[in-house]
């Protein structure tokens, strides 16, 4: 689930996989490109590897439209998949600042 907290502000929480990234990919790219955005995944109960795309899609929006993304207080579940793929320099850092 995809929740919009604040201006500038979203959280993403519940299971993120194949199942449910499909339908939150175009909101967060939407509103990863609409102005900078502090992402809070602490919610996230468990993550695969769609998770990991879900976010770089984000950040790919939010580059595009020159905006920062920080993603904040990841779960060790999806930290463990960040270090596995070796994402974690492209996603932990905050784009455009």
């Amino acid at each position: 689930m995809l929740e919009h907290t604040a201006p500038g502000r979203a959280r993403l929480s519940g299971q993120l996989n194949m199942d449910s990234c499909g339908a939150l990919a175009a909101p967060l790219a939407k509103l990863a490109g609409e102005a900078p955005l502090r992402l809070d995944l602490s919610g996230i109960a468990s993550a695969d590897s769609a998770a990991l795309a879900l976010l770089l899609g984000a950040r790919r929006a939010a580059d595009a439209a020159g905006h920062a993304l920080a993603l904040e207080n990841w779960p060790s579940g999806l930290s463990a998949l960040l270090d596995l793929y070796s994402l974690a320099e492209l996603l932990s850092a905050t784009a455009a600042d």
